[in-house]
């Protein structure tokens, strides 16, 4: 989501060399490794080096952990991953918890960062209790010793972790994670693929994982969390693979990055130093001025400077390009505190092969009576049910022509209603995109067809 693009997905593609070390504490990912190193006691620490190409009205939560506990040991986890835009933060990733469902549902959050630039987001991690007493992990952080014991302080055991997508910035952590809970069962979403090279799951450090099928009664967890897989055809060098979750009790709907809801405000997790560095006028700002002075004035520490940063960060996650950054407030105004799929999903994935991408939704809305949403990324959980999801999705309607009647009538009313404002962008500021999709089209790197039909 940070690194934003990938020719095939606007999340991630891997640059890899075939290299790789079966051994229990590291994991070599092509021409990326994760590796623990054993300093001179017993203590342990995460590592991670790699050349990849990664792109990329909430519900009450209460902060119980990991705000300001927690030294820079406990937070070390060294990462280098996302050529030529590295995976940030390289050397310490605070964690923050959050109970999202009483004594259910917990949410565990890191800052992810672009490379050596200013933009940054959070990663989420959500851990759901099952009956049986054990942790349910869907899609791992980075496991430093602090998010570790976030986790082992809930007193349970962790009995699955979950790979959700096909994405690197998710996958990544896999390994590393599953090794701190090695009686863990892993499983991932199907389809998993690399570039150049193909490469198994055992480069990234991934064993003995078994397959998340679509809608499948016989893993071990159905009776409480069911699945629905989105298998798209390859709209790229690959194909874009999400899958998505419904936990029954709670009523909550679980997904990776089919949906996003921008808060107002950043997230706790991001470091304050990027919100001022993003508003200063730098040179993204200079070129996005539309022509008018940029002032290199001094920032000072304050509630309206980290506004600012952390607009332009949204802006720039969001639209690469955006139309304005130096006065950003309106784009992230139409932006912000509503469900909406990223122009970035949008425009080089779902747009390309809709009909899938409608019928995974409108199952998903036809069987699931969800009342939150948790994704991966920014806000979360999201207070939303079946018509915001298909208020988000109404771009769908517009490429294929045709309303599906398995809808609602009442979501089918509120989506006509609210589908523009949940799924139109400004287009001064989709240019840069609109621009990218075309020249990868031009290059054969996404396809131009849009699930069989030519535009």
């Amino acid at each position: 989501m940070v690194a934003l693009v990938a020719v095939s997905s606007p999340k991630s593609t891997v640059f890899q060399s075939p290299i790789s070390l079966r051994d229990s504490n590291s994991s070599f990912v092509g021409n990326s490794f994760s590796l623990q190193l054993k300093p001179r006691k017993s203590q342990k620490k995460d590592c991670n080096f790699g050349l990849v190409v990664a792109s990329a009205g909430s519900g009450a939560t209460t902060t119980v952990a990991g705000s300001d506990s927690g030294g820079s040991a406990d937070r070390f986890y060294f990462n280098i991953t996302g050529f030529p835009f590295p995976l940030g933060p390289f050397l310490n990733r605070r964690t923050t918890r959050t109970e999202a469902v009483k004594g259910s549902i917990w949410l565990f959050e890191q800052e992810q960062a672009l490379g050596f630039s200013s933009v940054s987001t959070n990663i989420r991690m959500t851990v759901i209790k099952l009956k049986s007493g054990g942790l349910w992990v869907h899609a791992p952080i980075a496991p430093t010793k602090e998010c570790i014991e976030l986790v082992k302080e809930l007193g349970a055991p962790v009995e699955y972790i979950v790979l959700p997508t096909f994405a690197y910035e998710h996958k990544i952590f896999v390994g590393p994670f599953s090794r701190k809970f090695p009686k863990a069962q892993v499983w991932v979403a199907p389809r998993q693929w690399s570039w150049p090279l193909n490469l198994p799951l055992e480069f990234f450090g991934i064993f003995r994982a078994k397959i998340l099928q679509n809608e499948d009664p016989s893993t071990p967890w159905a009776n409480e969390i069911e699945q629905k897989v989105l298998s798209s055809p390859e709209v790229g060098i690959g194909p874009y693979v999400e899958v998505a979750f419904y936990h029954k009790q709670s009523r909550t709907l679980l997904v990776t990055d089919a949906v996003i809801y921008v808060p107002k405000n950043p997230p706790e997790c991001i470091n304050k130093e990027y919100l001022l560095e993003s508003a200063k006028n730098g040179l993204a700002v200079k070129i996005l001025s539309k022509g008018k002075k940029v002032l290199d004035e001094p920032v000072v520490d304050n509630e309206i400077n980290r506004q600012k940063g952390w607009e332009r960060m949204v802006l720039q996650i969001l639209f690469l390009g955006p139309s304005n950054l130096l006065e950003p407030n309106a784009s992230f105004a139409q932006m912000s505190q509503k469900l909406i799929v990223s122009p970035i999903v949008k425009t080089l994935v779902f747009s390309k092969v809709p009909e899938k991408v409608r019928d995974w939704i409108d199952g998903i809305a036809r069987d699931w009576k969800f009342k939150r949403i948790i994704p991966a990324h920014f806000a979360g959980p999201i207070k939303a049910g079946r018509a915001e999801l298909l208020a988000a999705f109404a771009f769908l309607d517009e490429l294929l022509g045709e309303r599906y009647v398995t809808r609602p009538s009442l979501s089918l009313l509120f989506t006509s209603l609210m589908g523009k404002a949940a799924s139109y962008f400004p287009p001064d500021d989709m240019k840069t995109l609109s621009s990218l999709d075309q020249f990868l089209v031009s290059v054969g790197a996404v396809k131009k067809t849009v699930s069989g039909r030519k535009r």
